[in-house]
């Protein structure tokens, strides 16, 4: 909290912006051109690829709505429009693409269109002006992949363009340190990675900021792995920034970041891995998710998180999580390790999990030690391989158009979850764009957790299963007059049935100590940030009393399971 006052009086008196005058455009040269590191015979492999890639980057001019030439501390980053596509356009991901291809295909013109590129984004981004340099941790995450773009062509001491380059974006990141170490999210490790990324361009002593790094790590990742920010896609951009700053480190001989950095880096890793689809790569939707990429070396995407999952266990647990020619870890010449063993449970902070014939189930619990974004505590999300049969609805936008608002407001409230919600209210309201109020109380049981809400209504999950059928018993108690069961499902051709419904995708029964109103109606989800679409949901409302709710999920068999 002081700190966030610090920032704010910082802000409102003009220290900050002061801190941040006009500086001169940097010019380049800005990437090495001498001589280039060997290329292994097998990374021939991913010329079709990168190369196709090299060709579809776009233009390096993208403001948006928002005014260029104000200066960056001046600019109202809602009211014009949703800021974050514009931020994840400049974040400068085209450069390590092209040093790949340029290492590739080095008569290709893929380094001058490269600087090129580079000259004309510090151009149109004069420092500290327009929105580009409004947040430290998009100017972070800049560096980092510029420093990664140095280590792929070679390194070496930083030309005077990169040094200029780094010094105005280590002043922007310095300036905001108190609203980065308030933030108890991504804002908070991405932004000592950052510094630590300018000091090693400008030749100076990176070990303070590899020291902050690493307490920021072991404040923001408990042992088990469980992150502040309870969401796989944040989940997955702070694998990718520590990834990232550890390779940058080995690479330029710089001492090891001090524990707990690589335990915590090592649980982080691991609590990723249990969710990612080993076929798609895709990954539960909990939590706030704008659809972050960032050093995609293996051309993944921002839906599939394989090449980071990979990325991470190699540098991190030392182990494979079987996805063993992965090309973004042939790029960084990590060696590929042992298959690491799948788990039946786990349970870290936050959240629980169970895998085990073909399906993975995700339990969102407590405790709520850091502030929750969305209201999700009890959601269930579970998946059939790569089919995610129970599911959250994502993240439509942060600032949503004026058609969108309910929709976007939906998805983020207790409604729009697989959990129970009493009397058509809210557990946690809003107290701002990404603040909940009215937290409730939380615990561990066994087999699942319990939730008890300022009302006084407690809602305890339980999950079983067995073979190809999983159980989730949903136990009520509390002075609630009316309580609501939701299943988000995955589209099929959903048939109603007496005690449920069914589908080629699998059955689903609900019973009660109580008379069920069960029906289908249509939603809405947010595969990706900044689209929607329509989605089934199966409702069960009981009146009071009620003491308990049991779903009975039945999966179709396997290929190859008996079928009797």
């Amino acid at each position: 909290m002081s700190r966030a006052l610090g920032h704010r009086l910082r802000m409102i008196g003009g220290v900050t912006r002061r801190a941040l005058p006009d500086q001169p455009v940097p010019e380049g040269p800005f990437l090495p051109a001498g001589s280039l590191p060997a290329l292994p015979e097998v990374l021939r492999d991913e010329l079709v690829p990168v190369l196709a890639a090299a060709a579809a980057v776009g233009d390096p001019v993208a403001h948006g709505p928002f005014d260029p030439r104000e200066h960056a501390l001046r600019i109202d980053l809602f009211r014009p429009g949703d800021i974050r596509p514009v931020w994840e356009r400049n974040r400068l991901a085209e450069i390590p693409t092209l040093a790949l291809a340029h290492r590739l295909d080095p008569e290709g013109g893929h380094l001058v269109r490269a600087e090129h590129w580079l000259a004309a984004w510090c151009r149109a981004n004069p420092p500290y002006r327009g929105p580009n340099w409004a947040c430290a941790q998009e100017a972070s995450l800049r560096m980092l992949h510029l420093m990664l773009a140095h280590a792929l062509l070679g390194g070496g001491a930083a030309s005077p363009g990169l040094r200029a380059l780094a010094a105005v974006h280590g002043r922007r990141i310095a300036a905001t340190r108190r609203y980065a170490e308030a933030q108890d999210n991504n804002h908070s490790i991405s932004e000592p990675a950052g510094l630590f990324a300018c000091a090693l361009a400008l030749g100076e002593d990176a070990v303070p900021h590899g020291d902050a790094l690493s307490r920021a790590v072991e404040r923001l990742v408990g042992p088990d792995g469980g992150f502040a920010q309870v969401s796989t896609q944040y989940h997955r951009l702070l694998l990718d920034v520590l990834s990232v700053a550890e390779w940058l480190r080995r690479t330029y001989a710089q001492l090891p970041f001090p524990e707990p950095f690589s335990a915590r880096a090592a649980a982080a890793a691991r609590w990723l891995l249990r969710l990612v689809d080993p076929v798609t790569g895709a990954v539960p939707l909990l939590g706030h998710g704008d659809g972050s990429r960032f050093a995609d070396l293996s051309l993944c995407g921002a839906t599939d998180a394989r090449g980071s999952a990979e990325r991470a266990a190699r540098l991190f647990l030392r182990a494979s999580a079987g996805h063993a020619h992965d090309p973004g870890c042939r790029w960084l010449e990590l060696p590929r390790p042992p298959l690491l063993r799948a788990e039946p449970r786990w349970v870290a902070e936050g959240s629980r999990g169970w895998n085990r014939d073909g399906a993975r189930l995700l339990l969102r619990t407590g405790p709520l030690i850091f502030r929750p974004g969305q209201s999700d505590l009890l959601h269930l999300d579970l998946w059939d391989g790569p089919v995610n049969l129970l599911r959250d609805g994502g993240t439509l936008s942060y600032n949503p158009a004026p058609e969108d608002l309910a929709v976007a407001q939906g998805l983020e409230d207790a409604a729009g979850h697989n959990t129970v919600v009493f009397d058509g209210a809210e557990p946690m309201p809003r107290a701002g764009r990404f603040l909940r109020a009215r937290w409730p109380d939380t615990g561990e049981l066994a087999d699942g957790a319990w939730v008890l809400d300022h009302r006084g209504n407690r809602h305890a999950r339980r999950v079983s299963g067995l073979n190809r059928a999983w159980v989730v018993s949903d136990e009520l108690a509390g002075p609630f007059r009316r309580a609501t069961l939701r299943w988000r499902l995955a589209p099929a051709a959903w048939e109603m049935e007496a005690q449920g419904l069914r589908s080629p995708l699998g059955r689903i029964s609900i019973s009660a100590d109580a008379p069920l109103r069960l029906w289908l109606e249509e939603g809405w989800e947010a595969p990706r940030y900044g689209q929607r679409r329509p989605v089934p949901v199966l409702l069960a409302e009981a009146e009071a009393p009620v003491n308990w709710i049991v779903t009975l999920i039945r999966l179709p068999p396997r290929p190859g399971d008996s079928q009797a």
